[in-house]
């Protein structure tokens, strides 16, 4: 039987202490010719749509040390020559030469930082005259035409002229996905004889240009010209090198595009040779990693009796970067005050008009003991108290819609067995924080491993149809009550006669034909409203989501465009708040209740319980505390996901604790509780990331370069939530219910958006030829990929029928529920798809 020979990226060995996890190398493994496919799939070769060419003249290098650290993007990096030929990056520790060639540059560097040329000829013209008008750079034997047409090496017939680079170097990534080019530079090299020295020059475009396939996006062009002869560390190649590896950095890209002059971009290719430089890392030992849910090692049952080490070792991790959390985008080069302004006032609205919505849920359940007022206020004292405390300060804390119903419940157990309500509420939420900080204390974080990438997706989007929920319920009771022949406010032909005849109504007309005429004040209702109600809903959603999505539109400037984006929210409130209560005043809507003359605190009275009570309130307490454990560590998870490329470190067990510490008040005080919120977390994290798109297999992907991890905007936010409540009732009541019916609904479509569980689901509506070229396509077999995505989805079912079932107490045991899922997903999928494939489904795609 003859073997077919097969080429694998697959990632290296774990890397020693101090090296990065970059490392990937080429093997290569045989294939049998025939081998029998899996039941109903289709036979696929290993690595059939790589675009790695095949042949001898392929390697790739193992623990490849990429010096940018953390910071790079990289996993196997390796720079591609327009021959087909891989090439190392360059090693800054050891070689010598990478230091000399950029200080040769920055010598006499030749930097276009605000090119608007739109063709690769006319920004490479510029370039070479800019080189030949440069005193420090003269070549009299020189002919810069010569040079800008040996750039080129035309092929093809008479009648199909290829125009195409002669040499040039780019960064490939081996990933899960494949091999993936990094589009966002282009760096040309070019040997000229009649040259006497090397040079150099950078050009910056004004905005990315699509400039052919592996170059859709281009914003910066390193053009290198060498003399023909020169020493074999001196060559266009090795400058090539060196520069290419500094551009092969997405974080150090960025930090360019933010450089306004020249001498800027000089001192950022300093910073960046120093990381390059200094890219030795000290070693983590294996009790620092202990208590980190994201390190790799195994779980053991010794590591929960560890008792206060999480709490202590995300202390030490997060507190030498605190002043950084508030200084970080407002203080030094690298500015970010816009962005800043745009995701507070983002953050106020998205958490503002959650809070009124629930409040006005509470206000109803507890008949006035919980209402919008306090709802906010809670907020906002929570929200100050985390986003200055919290190791994870991009997590957004807020009540949420289970913990709206939970109190409903808990009103309705008062009711029954006639117990004070702001004690028990209050008992209960004591044997909660106490829970909560007994599992920091112990480190049940740690089980955040058991919560696969499948799992936290079927809760997302569960979270994601709860908010869909709600608003279609609101809505529904609208229609129901409005959407009929307009009624009598008093229901009643004979109580309407009897004030007629006693002259008490005024502006009462009766026709000749003996038809009564009433004023508007007396119709109780008229089809108008719950159809103005309807578009108000879905106008705010409409104009919310398009202008997101503006900012990938070739409309204005892109920083209008990032800036129409990023207030996408707040604008499409304020605007579809305008014309329902003012453009439309005539037609009521339904806003929120307020009620000034309540009180705003009162302590609860302890004393009212009794013992068999406080036992039974342990109960609730510990299903209250399952629910915020399960939320608040599968937030700040979905928060700190590899792809948005936190750097600052995480902080499960102590956040965890905060939030305890933080119910503890609210409890106390009768405010409703809070914890972690999902989307409102992963939102504000994209609302703070500087992103980079490339193109794949004709399918556009966002990749978040940086994040500004930064305080300031949740504090901002939350101290104008708490002046707000001078904002009650009005203009808030202005707010019609509506518009925030519409804003649960953009809420919950933005947070779909790269949910891969919806992305699989989508597949069962495309045909085959227009799949994305993602990990799982090309390494799962794809009748294995609808099975993990049928599962997925009846696993969902199974939350949706219990987690909205009308039942009050069967919410109350939810959270056992969702902790269901992580046997079925450990230990039961894997007798149904094997485990291999089910890994590769749960990685992430970057």
């Amino acid at each position: 039987m003859e073997a077919n020979k097969v080429l694998h990226f697959v990632p290296s060995e774990a890397p020693s202490a101090g090296m990065t996890k970059n490392g990937y190398f080429y093997q290569e493994m045989e294939q049998r010719e025939k081998e029998e496919p899996e039941d109903g799939s289709e036979e696929r070769e290993e690595g059939q749509d790589s675009p790695i060419p095949s042949g001898d003249d392929i390697h790739l290098y193992a623990n490849q040390i990429h010096p940018g650290g953390t910071d790079s993007d990289v996993h196997g990096c390796v720079l591609l020559n327009t021959s087909r030929r891989y090439v190392k990056l360059m090693n800054f520790e050891e070689e010598v030469r990478a230091h000399r060639d950029l200080d040769g540059f920055l010598e006499r560097a030749s930097i276009l930082l605000h090119e608007d040329e739109a063709s690769l000829d006319d920004v490479l013209k510029t370039m070479l005259r800019h080189v030949s008008q440069d005193p420090h750079t003269a070549e009299p034997a020189c002919n810069f035409e010569e040079i800008m047409s040996s750039l080129f090496t035309d092929a093809g017939s008479q009648e199909v002229n290829v125009h195409l680079l002669s040499e040039t170097l780019q960064c490939v990534t081996a990933t899960a996905t494949g091999v993936q080019y990094q589009q966002s530079w282009l760096c040309i090299l070019c040997n000229v004889k009649s040259l006497q020295r090397r040079h150099v020059c950078i050009s910056r475009l004004e905005r990315p240009q699509n400039w052919g396939e592996n170059c859709a996006e281009v914003r910066y062009v390193i053009l290198i010209l060498s003399p023909l002869k020169m020493k074999s560390t001196k060559t266009a190649m090795e400058l090539g090198r060196t520069f290419a590896t500094m551009f092969s950095d997405i974080s150090f890209r960025q930090k360019l595009l933010e450089t306004k002059t020249q001498q800027e971009f000089k001192e950022a290719l300093v910073i960046q040779r120093y990381h390059l430089t200094s890219a030795k890392h000290k070693p983590v030992s294996t009790e620092e990693e202990g208590t980190d849910p994201h390190s790799h090692k195994p779980l053991k049952c010794r590591d929960f009796f560890r008792v206060g080490r999480g709490i202590y070792e995300d202390l030490c991790r997060r507190l030498p970067l605190y002043a950084s959390d508030f200084t970080d985008g407002i203080v030094g080069s690298n500015k970010a005050l816009g962005k800043y302004m745009t995701t507070a006032i983002f953050l106020y609205i998205a958490v503002l008009l959650p809070a009124i919505a629930f409040g006005s849920l509470n206000d109803e359940t507890t008949r006035g003991e919980i209402d919008v007022q306090k709802t906010i206020i809670g907020q906002s004292i929570g929200g100050i108290i985390y986003s200055l405390c919290a190791g994870s300060p991009l997590v957004v804390p807020l009540t949420t819609a289970p913990i709206a119903i939970f109190i409903g419940v808990i009103r309705g157990i008062c009711d029954d067995y006639d117990l004070d309500f702001a004690a028990f509420y209050a008992c209960i939420g004591l044997w909660n924080s106490l829970f909560l900080i007994l599992g920091g204390v112990f480190n049940l974080s740690l089980l955040v491993k058991l919560f696969k990438r499948s799992i936290e997706e079927v809760i997302a989007l569960f979270i994601s149809i709860a908010f869909v929920v709600d608003a279609v319920k609101g809505t529904v009771k609208i229609f129901l009550k409005y959407y009929h022949p307009p009624t009598l406010a008093n229901g009643s032909m004979a109580e309407l006669q009897r004030s007629m005849n006693g002259g008490v109504i005024e502006g009462v007309n009766i026709t000749g034909a003996g038809l009564v005429t009433l004023p508007e004040s007396f119709i109780l209702c008229t089809r108008a409203r719950p159809l103005l109600c309807l578009l108000l809903m879905l106008g705010t959603l409409w104009l919310g989501y398009t202008l997101y999505e503006f900012k990938r539109s070739p409309f204005l400037h892109y920083k209008i465009r990032e800036i129409l984006s990023d207030c996408a929210l707040p604008i499409s409130v304020l605007i579809f708040s305008f014309i329902g209560s003012y453009v439309f005043n005539d037609i009521g809507l339904p806003v929120f209740d307020f009620d000034d003359e309540r009180k705003l605190f009162r302590v609860a009275p302890f004393e009212k319980l009794s013992g068999a009570s406080v036992l039974s309130a342990m109960g609730l307490g510990f299903l209250l505390a399952l629910l915020i454990f399960i939320d608040q560590n599968i937030v700040v998870s979905l928060t700190n996901a590899p792809e948005n490329r936190l750097i600052k470190g995480t902080a499960y067990h102590w956040d965890l604790t905060l939030s305890g510490i933080v119910n503890i008040l609210m409890s106390v005080l009768g405010l409703p509780w809070m914890h972690a919120a999902f989307p409102h977390s992963t939102l504000h994290v994209r609302q703070l990331a500087f992103v980079e798109e490339r193109v794949e297999g004709g399918h556009l992907y966002e990749t978040i370069v940086s994040v500004k991890e930064t305080r300031v905007t949740s504090l901002a936010a939350n101290i104008l939530i708490g002046v707000s409540v001078f904002l009650l009732p009005v203009p808030l009541q202005w707010i019609p219910k509506p518009v925030l019916y519409g804003l649960f609904l953009y809420i919950a479509l933005t947070s779909i958006d790269g949910n891969q569980m919806c992305d699989r689901m989508a597949l069962l509506l495309k045909e085959q030829t227009s799949y994305p070229p993602t990990h799982y396509i090309r390494k799962v077999p794809q009748r294995k990929i609808h099975y993990f995505t049928f599962l997925q989805m009846v696993q969902l079912l199974f939350l949706c029928a219990f987690g909205m079932y009308p039942l009050p107490y069967m919410k109350m045991i939810f959270p056992l529920l969702m902790i269901i899922l992580i046997p079925i997903r450990n230990c039961l999928l894997p007798r149904i798809i094997e485990a291999r494939y089910l890994d590769i489904m749960d990685a992430q795609h970057m």
